[in-house]
Order: structure tokens, then sequence, then C-alpha cells
């Protein structure tokens, strides 16, 4: 009878331990658009796109408007985050490249902290990775996949196609005796396209273009499409935040959102530009987070790792190279980086390009200057980039839409984000801007080294044809790793 007693004290203890934990540490929710620029919601700007709640998020939480990615390409820049490394650091950097086994996960250090973990939606992560998650929900895929004529396979229908209709399931399905951290990763805005997702979808006219493209009635349609996706997204996040209150834990969770990449646009995705590498970024937290705040400092995606385990009081290692913004969410003056970096590595095209910014300049190498400019295949097959390629031919296009044709590219280019938000000057051959230029490469450089970012061991041939998009006799699905290319390559004698 004294040890049933005893046996049964101890489970109370426990159940109060946990109880304790869950309540004392926040939980985490880290919501990744899919191909979403960071201009493209009213939030920063785009009134002709509504998207009343991520606009909530950030009225009731911080808006951070100097937030970057490490890459523009989405496997790559999930690879960056979940790791809290530079993509090259990460033996993941091209885009299908599974991450390896070996990698280190700020999510298993998350699990090991008392976390229960979730990742809901898209995952292009490896199967190597789906052991660092207490439960995987993963969307279909299949519509993503062109078939050997270029064309999308039939896949999911409805809200099933956005990768978030299982988030609040899950929600309700976790244990409530622990804290929780999920990875809601949509679809959204993802190409392909469907037709009346909405009730009352976006009109052509209400969309904003770039300077960078031509406006047609073809453009504007497919843009207005792009945006519809961006709108249901922005239900689901309404959805996730309503089951967090209804829960009664919405005050102590963090809620996070940003985009993996930029539009799936030409000289948006797979960029260095702005429109491929800046993301939107809202946090909200109740507790902690004053609402309606605004940081205007740097911040990065390879800083998401770090800053997740501070809040768990999650042990770490060196291998998380980022920086915690912590700070930055109760200061929102606070600073904790002056530069940011990124790169651009294979993606359906070889290509190889590096940038630094600071608040108000960019630099950008491009090591492959043989290569134009190419979008990626989805961007290339698209109505925007077809159009594009019919005006090119006619002489119908201007210097800045040109841009994705125009080779030799410039090994180098430097841009005042501050007079020239779309980045159309290229300043790295002006005189005046001498110091900036030497400034910015010296950085590059410096990170280069530290990062131990070295010349490829071998270059990924393209995919698909950069006109036509059909597929190459070289392409093949699933793609190897990095390892097992080496160890073609080195077959081949391609590589000794």
């Amino acid at each position: 009878m004294r040890f049933v007693f005893t046996f049964v004290a101890f489970c109370f203890c426990v159940i109060a331990a946990q109880a304790e934990l869950a309540g004392s540490r926040p939980n985490l929710v880290l919501i990744i658009a899919d191909d979403m620029a960071w201009d493209d919601c009213s939030l920063y700007g785009n009134k002709g796109l509504p998207t009343p709640n991520i606009d909530r998020m950030a009225a009731e939480g911080m808006r951070f408007d100097r937030a970057f990615l490490t890459i523009s390409s989405c496997s790559p820049s999930r690879a960056s985050i979940i790791t809290g490394r530079y993509p090259h650091q990460t033996d993941a950097e091209q885009l299908h490249w599974p991450i390896p086994k070996e990698q280190i996960t700020f999510s298993e250090r998350l699990m090991k902290a008392g976390y229960w973990t979730a990742s809901v939606g898209k995952f292009h992560m490896g199967e190597a990775m789906k052991n660092r998650f207490d439960k995987v929900i993963e969307a279909d895929m299949s519509g993503f996949i062109a078939s050997a004529k270029g064309t999308f396979q039939e896949s999911a229908k409805g809200d099933a196609k956005s990768g978030a209709s299982e988030w609040v399931r899950t929600l309700k399905e976790r244990p409530n005796n622990k804290p929780f951290f999920l990875w809601l990763a949509a679809l959204d805005p993802h190409r392909p396209y469907d037709q009346k997702i909405l009730k009352n979808p976006t009109k052509p006219r209400d969309v904003t273009l770039p300077p960078y493209v031509p406006d047609t009635p073809e453009v504007r349609g497919d843009y207005a499409l792009y945006y519809d996706e961006i709108r249901r997204l922005d239900r689901f996040v309404g959805e996730v935040l309503a089951e967090l209150k209804r829960q009664k834990v919405d005050d102590n969770t963090l809620v996070m959102f940003i985009s993996d990449n930029g539009r799936p646009m030409p000289r948006d995705k797979t960029t260095l530009y702005d429109s491929g590498v800046r993301t939107p970024w809202i946090v909200r937290w109740p507790a902690k987070v004053k609402a309606g705040t605004v940081n205007p400092n740097l911040v990065s995606s390879v800083d998401i790792a770090r800053t997740f385990m501070d809040l768990a009081g999650a042990k770490y290692g060196d291998t998380f190279v980022g920086k915690s913004f912590a700070p930055m969410l109760e200061n929102p003056k606070a600073s904790i980086r002056d530069f940011a970096f990124g790169e651009k590595n294979w993606h359906d095209f070889s290509d190889r390009c590096r940038y630094v910014r600071d608040e108000r300049f960019k630099y950008i190498r491009n090591f492959y200057p043989h290569y134009p400019n190419t979008p990626s295949a989805d961007a290339l097959r698209s109505p925007v980039f077809r159009t594009m390629q019919k005006l090119r031919d006619s002489g119908k296009l201007n210097a800045a839409q040109m841009n994705c044709f125009i080779k030799p590219r410039p090994k180098e280019e430097l841009y005042d984000l501050e007079n020239d938000p779309y980045e159309l000057n290229n300043l790295a051959g002006k005189p005046q801007y001498v110091t900036h230029l030497k400034r910015l490469r010296a950085e590059l450089k410096g990170w280069q080294k530290r990062t131990d970012d070295r010349e490829p061991e071998f270059e990924a041939p393209d995919e698909f044809d950069r006109e036509t998009c059909l597929p190459l006799p070289v392409r093949h699905r699933p793609r190897a790793s990095k390892a097992e290319m080496l160890k073609q390559f080195r077959e081949k004698g391609r590589i000794e």
C-alpha cells in the first residue's frame, strides 16, 4: 500500500513539474510562406493585397523592416533555418539536396529541452530530418513536380494544396503537459496556381507590378493568382491565432511569420535582389513583445535557431553560427548585426553568387557571369516570362525588363537601397562609390573565409533548357545528395 501511495505521489509530482515547465517557457510557432516576397502583403505597403491576419500579428507584436534570408531557394533556405547555418555549411545548399543526418538542428535541441515538436505542411528537408520532430505531417507535393513535357501533374485539391489544412488539427492534438514548437510550412503561394480559389478573387487591376516586368493583361493575371494564394495563406494564419486563443495559450506563445524566398517571378525567386532575399518578418508574443512595435535593424534567417533555443532554455554548441535576436524583441532599437550575408547556388540552373548588405548598400558578387540571370524553372514557364520572351523578341522590353536575358552579367553589383529600392542602377563602376564597393567587398571576403565558403568541387549542370524550360537529359528525380553527386562525378572522371 505504501508503494502504491509513493508511486501515485511520484506521478503527481511529474505531472506538476511538466505543467510548470509547459507554462514557464514560451511555446514557439514558426509559420513559413513558400515563395512570398517581403512586400506582398498590406502590412508592408501593398494595399491591393489584403492580409488582415498577418497585419494583426504586427499590430499585436513586432514588425521587422530589414529582415533577410541566407538564400532565395526553397530547400536550402529551410536547411539554413533549421540548422542555424549558412547554406554552404549544411551540405544541402542546392535545391532538392537533403540535409545530411550529421547536421544538428534546433528542433532536436528543443526536444531535448522538453518541448513537443511537430512539422506540418511542406517538409522538403530530407528523410534524415524527420526524426528531428515528434510528429511530421507532410503535405502532398505531387503537383509541384513537372512532367517530361514540362507541365505540372495533378495533385491535391482546394485547401489541401495550401499545405496548411492540418495546422489547426495538429494544434488540437498536441500534448498539454509540455511546451510545444510547431514548424508550420505552407505550400502557398508556390506555383502551380488554380483559378477561383477565393470567393472574391484578386482583380488584375489591383496588382502592383515592379518596374522590371512588363504591364500586360497576361502578367497582371498571373500576379493576381499569386495574390490569391497569399490571401488563402492569410486565412490559415488567422485560424492558428484563433486556436491558440481558444486553448488559452496565446499570451505565452511566440508566433513568427516569414517566407522561405521571394515571389516565383522573373528577377525575384533565386536572385539576391531584395525581391528574392528580403522577407516579411513578424513576431507576435503578447507576454513579452509590445504591440505595434517596429524594429528597423538587420536580422537574418540564420538567427532564428539560436533565438528559439535561447528562449526555450535549450543547450546548443558552436555549429549554430547565427545570432540570437531575443534582445530585439524587448527593445525595438536593439541591433545584433551590422551586415546580412547570403548566397545563390544551383537551382534548376547552374549559378553561384554571394551578397552582403548593410542598412543601406548591397554588394553582389557573380562568380558565373557567363550565365544569364535565368529565373527558376517554375517562373521560367510562367505566363509572365513567356510574355517577356515575346516582347524581347519584338524589341519591346526596357533595360530593367531585359535583366534575365543579358549575358555576360557584371561580376560585381552595388546598389544604394535607399535611393534605388528595386536595384536597377548598378553603382559598382562609378568612382564616387568606390569606398562602399571596397568596404563591402572586403566584408564579403571575410565572411567567406569565416564560414569556409570555397569554390565548389563540381558544377552541377542545367536540368532545363533556359528558353523552352523543357527538361534536359541530365534531369533526374529524386535528385542525388551532394555526397552522391560527388561520387558520381569522380566515377565519371569529371573531378579528381
